[in-house]
């Protein structure tokens, strides 16, 4: 379960997600950004939980689509991004624009919400026990909130713009440092795909 925690946070990426969200800490006061970040958080959680309970349904019945196959594509995207991320870091973002009630879906969809993470998603339900799956789910979220909004608290308390740009520049570091244990998942999420459908005689 402790796995599963580290490894989701490291794919969902609070300091990426941090630096993504720079420019709208900027335009927002404190109360504002809290409101939208709290309520984007809510969407993630809930899209993650019906996929915990209803992922593999509807993979495999509605669509009737090899989850092999998603976990590949996932895996793939999650290659791309991590190759953005260490290339490019936050330049490869892509800022946020629209009015307040639209953040926290903008914010929810695609950086907290993606293949990569419906897939650990589904994973979960297959390794782990119901309510464990939304206990860890619930405490990833938490953790993910609780470390954007401290990083946000870290640097308004910098009163020096010398040490603001120095923190920014060590929170890029470590996005393009995620950037590579990221890659590295998503290359295992292609190979374990691969082997999977090897098994089960899909590919020979």
């Amino acid at each position: 379960m402790i796995a599963t925690i580290v490894g989701f946070l490291v794919m969902l990426n609070p300091f990426a997600l941090f630096l993504y969200l720079k420019p709208i800490m900027n335009d927002l006061s404190d109360d504002d950004f809290r409101s939208v970040f709290i309520k984007a958080s809510i969407i993630s959680f809930g899209i993650f939980l019906g996929f915990l309970l209803l992922g593999d349904i509807i993979f495999q019945k509605v669509f009737r689509i090899n989850f092999e196959s998603f976990r590949i594509f996932g895996g793939i995207v999650l290659f791309s991004f991590a190759y953005i991320l260490i290339v490019q870091g936050k330049k490869g973002f892509i800022q946020i624009k629209g009015d307040l009630h639209d953040l926290a879906s903008e914010i929810a969809l695609p950086f907290m919400v993606g293949a990569g993470t419906i897939s650990l998603t589904i994973l979960m339900s297959e390794q782990l026990v119901l309510w464990q799956g939304v206990l860890s789910l619930a405490i990833i979220m938490l953790i993910n909130f609780a470390i954007v909004m401290g990083l946000k608290s870290m640097r308004r308390g910098m009163r020096s713009k010398n040490l603001q740009k120095a923190f920014d520049k060590n929170m890029e570091l470590l996005l393009r440092i995620n950037g590579f244990f990221l890659g590295a998942i998503g290359v295992d999420m292609v190979v374990t795909g691969i082997s999977h459908l090897v098994s089960q005689g899909v590919v020979q």
